[in-house]
């Protein structure tokens, strides 16, 4: 199974049948961010430690019966556009390139129950926008490599 090519709704129903594990999953992901690094999708990615350390809590949690929604322990980037408490919010901008987000986004705060890897960059809509993309390199898709 190439857990990196099911639909959401094939790998929430994976992870909830316990046919793949959390952390089957994260580390699939994680191999995928780092086979395309190239493509520079992710601005920032949180250290793999934790990362597969929250993915192992949602198995612990799936093992004792509780599931926090259908989306529970998947790998979510959240976009620079959006604050996500701790981690860098730049906004696509070098100005804010040392900013830290106190809080979250009132849109992320409801999938924290995602384990959220890091900050995915901007498309070329924001850039056209004015941001400067100094910070990352343009986004390259990472489906042709």
């Amino acid at each position: 199974m190439d857990i990196v090519k099911l639909d959401p709704l094939a790998l929430s129903d994976a992870i909830h049948h316990r046919v793949i594990s959390c952390v089957e999953v994260m580390r699939a992901y994680l191999d995928r961010i780092e086979a395309c690094a190239g493509a520079n999708a992710i601005v920032s990615l949180r250290p793999e430690d934790d990362l597969l350390a929250e993915a192992t809590d949602a198995d612990r949690a799936l093992a004792a019966g509780r599931s926090a929604g259908w989306m529970h322990g998947m790998p979510q980037a959240v976009k620079d556009l959006a604050a996500c408490r701790g981690l860098s919010f730049t906004q696509g901008s070098p100005i804010d390139s040392e900013t830290i987000a106190e809080e979250d986004a009132s849109f992320v705060a409801p999938i924290r129950w995602c384990v959220v890897i890091g900050r995915a960059n901007l498309g070329p809509r924001k850039r056209r926008m004015g941001s400067c993309r100094t910070i990352t390199k343009t986004t390259a898709r990472s489906s042709t490599r």
